[in-house]
C-alpha cells in the first residue's frame, strides 16, 4: 500500500508550505491565501526528480516575481530527514528537487515487503463496482470485438480490484427478444430445408445467414430426426432456439475460459421478463410521468429527459435542438417489450436490487447513441445514471497478416471468431495486444503477435522476466542467494541505469492508479514495456555475475525485485511470466 511517488509529492508539498509559512513569519514573504504546491515529475531527469510550480502559481497573490518567491522558499526550507538531498531554482521560478538514497531504498523496500500486493491501494475501498463486458448475443460465435472487449473488461476489473474496489464481473445473456426470435426462425428454416429441400422452404430475409446456423440445424436433425416437422410453429421455434442456446452458451463459456476470463455472474435477460421486472420498470417510469401511449405502444419521453439533462450540463437551447432528439418505444402495440425496455430494467436491477455503487459497461463504438438514452432513463427512475453508469466505448479491430487485411480463417474459411484466433496465436499474445487503448481503432498484426524478437512487445517483456530468472538460477548454482533489503548497500546502486530502473519500479503504483482513473488498462502494457527496457539497459550497463560480492549482491537484489514487478504487471493483464524462453 506504499506509493513512493505520491509520498515524495506529498512531502515536497509539505516542505514547500512549511518554507512559505516560515518566510511569512520573518517577513520575507507577505501572508496571502495560497494553494498547496502542485508537484510533478519533470520530463527531463536533468531537471531533477520532482518539481513544484508553487512560486509561479503564488506570484499574483504574493505580488512578487516567481524567482524571488522561489529563492525565499529555498532560504527557509529544511530538507534534513526528508527524501531529498537538494532543491534548486530553474527557469522562471520552478523549484526542482533531487531524491536521496533514502527514497530509492524505500522504493525497493516497498517492492520487497508487499510482494504480490505491490501496487495495491485503498483508493476505491468500500466501492461496490460491476464491470459488464462481452455480453455477446448467444446466436453465433464471438467475434474480434468480443475478443477486444473481453480482455479490456477483464483487465479493467483487475485494476479496479487492485485499487481496493469490490468488483463483480458480469456477462449479460441476451436470451430473449427480437434476436432470439430471428435465431429461432433461422434455425427453423434450415431445419425444414434439411427435411423438405432448400428449394421448398424460403429463408427469412433478415435471418442469420451464417454457416453456424446450418450446423446447429444439422446437429438437431442428427439427434432428433424430423420429430418437429408436424409440431406447431411456436413449439418448433422455441425447441430449436433452446437447443441452439444449449450448444452456443457452453461454447461461449469454454472459449472465454480458454481466454482466461472468469465471470462472477451470468445474468439472463429472460429472467427479467419472466419475473415481470421489465413490466414493473415500465410502470415505474409511467408513474413518474415519463411515458405516454401512442398507436397502442408505450413510449418513453426520452427527448424530454435528455433535454433536461443537457440543460443541467450547460448546453444552450440552440445546441440541444440540433441534436434531433427522439422518444423510444418501451412496449410495442403487440404487447412485447423492446430491448431498450429490458436494458433499462437490467440496469435498474444493478443499482436498485443489487446495490452497486458504480457500473461500468464495455461496449462497441456502434452503441454510442445508446449511452445518453440509457443514462437518462435511469435518471428518470431516480437512480442517477448520469453519474453512476460509465460506458467504455471501444473502437473496431482490423486483423492484418503480412500487411493485408484478414477476414477469413485459414482453418475454417469462415469469418474469424475468437476461437479461430486462439487456434492461430497464443492466448497470452491475444490478451496483450487486445489490452490496447479502447478509444483508438486497433490494427492487430497476426505476424507480430508470434514473433520472437524485441519488435514484439509481449516477447520483449516476457524475455526480461525470463532473463532475470535465468540469472537467478545461474547465480544460485554458484551459491549466490538474493539478499534481503536490510543487507543491501544502497550506495552501490547509484549509477544512472540503476537509479532509472528503481524510478521505473516506483511508477508501477501510479500507473495502476491512472489505469483505474481513466478506465484504460493499457497503461499497464506501456508501463511493462518501459520497465523491461529499463532492465535491459541496466543489465547491459551493470555487470552482475563476476562482480565483487557487495556489488553483485545489491544488483542481484535489484534484478529480483524487477522480476517481481514484471510478474505482478503481467498477472494483472492475465499473462503468464515465463521463467524460460
Amino acid at each position: 500500500m506504499i506509493h513512493m511517488i505520491q509520498n515524495a509529492k506529498d512531502q515536497i508539498a509539505q516542505l514547500t508550505m512549511a518554507a512559505y509559512r516560515s518566510a511569512v513569519e520573518d517577513g520575507t514573504l507577505p501572508e496571502a491565501e495560497v494553494k498547496e504546491a502542485p508537484v510533478e515529475i519533470p520530463k527531463d531527469a536533468a531537471n531533477g526528480d520532482y518539481t513544484t510550480t508553487f512560486a509561479l502559481a503564488a506570484s499574483k497573490a504574493l505580488r512578487k516575481k516567481p524567482r524571488d518567491i522561489a529563492q525565499a522558499l529555498l532560504d527557509h526550507m529544511d530538507l534534513s530527514g526528508s527524501y531529498f538531498t537538494s532543491a534548486e531554482i530553474a527557469g522562471p521560478g520552478f523549484l526542482n528537487f533531487r531524491a536521496s538514497e533514502n527514497w530509492y531504498r524505500d522504493v525497493l523496500k516497498a517492492v520487497e515487503s508487499e510482494g504480490e500486493d505491490y501496487g495495491s491501494s485503498r483508493q476505491l475501498s468500500g466501492q461496490k463496482i460491476m464491470v459488464e463486458f462481452v455480453s455477446a448475443n448467444p446466436t453465433g460465435p464471438m467475434h474480434m470485438g468480443n475478443a477486444r472487449g473481453g480482455v479490456l473488461g477483464d483487465t479493467l476489473a483487475a485494476v479496479l480490484a487492485k485499487c481496493g474496489a469490490d468488483v463483480t464481473r458480469e456477462f449479460y445473456v441476451n436470451d430473449a427478444g427480437h434476436q432470439i426470435d430471428k435465431f429461432a426462425q433461422s434455425l427453423e428454416a434450415r431445419y425444414l430445408q434439411l427435411i423438405q429441400g432448400e428449394e421448398n422452404v424460403p429463408f427469412p430475409e433478415d435471418g442469420y445467414q451464417g454457416a453456424d446456423i446450418r450446423e446447429l440445424a444439422q446437429l438437431y436433425y442428427d439427434q432428433n430426426g424430423d420429430k418437429l416437422l408436424r409440431a406447431d410453429v411456436e413449439e418448433r421455434r422455441n425447441t430449436l432456439a433452446q437447443f441452439g442456446l444449449s450448444v452456443n452458451l457452453p461454447k461461449m463459456k469454454s472459449d472465454l475460459e480458454r481466454y482466461k476470463i472468469h465471470y462472477d455472474n451470468w445474468f439472463y435477460e429472460s429472467s427479467l421478463h419472466d419475473s415481470g421486472y421489465v413490466a414493473e420498470t415500465a410502470e415505474q417510469l409511467s408513474a413518474a410521468g415519463w411515458t405516454y401511449e401512442k398507436e397502442g405502444a408505450l413510449w418513453l419521453k426520452t427527448a424530454d429527459i435528455m433535454r433536461e439533462n443537457l440543460r443541467k450540463a450547460g448546453k444552450s437551447e440552440a445546441e440541444i435542438e440540433k441534436l434531433d432528439l427522439k422518444d423510444d418505444v418501451l412496449r410495442r402495440a403487440n404487447g412485447f417489450y423492446t430491448y431498450f425496455a429490458a436494458d433499462i430494467a437490467y440496469h435498474r436491477n444493478k443499482f436498485a436490487v443489487r446495490g452497486f455503487d458504480r457500473v461500468i459497461n464495455v461496449w462497441g463504438a456502434d452503441h454510442h447513441g445508446h449511452v445518453a438514452r440509457l443514462k437518462g432513463a435511469l435518471d428518470a427512475l431516480g437512480l442517477d445514471g448520469t453519474e453512476k453508469l460509465d460506458i467504455v466505448l471501444m473502437q473496431l479491430v482490423k486483423l492484418l497478416r503480412d500487411g493485408e487485411v484478414v477476414r477469413m480463417s485459414k482453418r475454417t474459411g469462415k469469418a474469424i471468431s475468437l476461437s479461430d484466433l486462439l487456434d492461430e496465436i497464443p492466448v497470452d499474445a491475444a490478451r496483450w495486444f487486445f489490452n490496447s487503448k479502447p478509444d483508438t481503432q486497433m490494427d492487430f498484426d497476426l505476424g507480430l503477435a508470434v514473433r520472437e524478437d524485441s519488435e514484439n512487445p509481449i516477447y520483449y517483456v516476457e524475455y526480461a522476466h525470463a532473463r532475470i530468472c535465468s540469472l537467478l538460477r545461474a547465480l544460485k548454482g554458484e551459491g549466490e542467494e538474493v539478499p534481503s533489503m536490510a543487507d543491501v548497500d544502497m550506495g552501490l546502486l547509484s549509477g544512472e541505469t540503476e537509479r532509472a530502473l528503481i524510478k521505473q519500479l516506483s511508477a508501477y503504483c501510479e500507473e495502476i492508479r491512472l489505469a483505474a482513473r481513466d478506465y484504460d488498462p493499457s497503461h499497464i502494457n506501456r508501463y511493462l514495456v518501459e520497465l523491461a527496457g529499463c532492465f535491459h539497459r541496466f543489465y547491459t550497463a551493470c555487470r552482475i555475475k563476476g562482480e565483487e560480492p557487495r556489488v553483485l549482491s545489491a544488483r542481484l537484489k535489484l534484478a529480483d525485485l524487477t522480476r517481481s514487478v514484471l510478474r505482478n504487471g503481467l498477472a494483472l493483464i492475465g499473462v503468464d511470466a515465463p521463467e524460460k524462453m
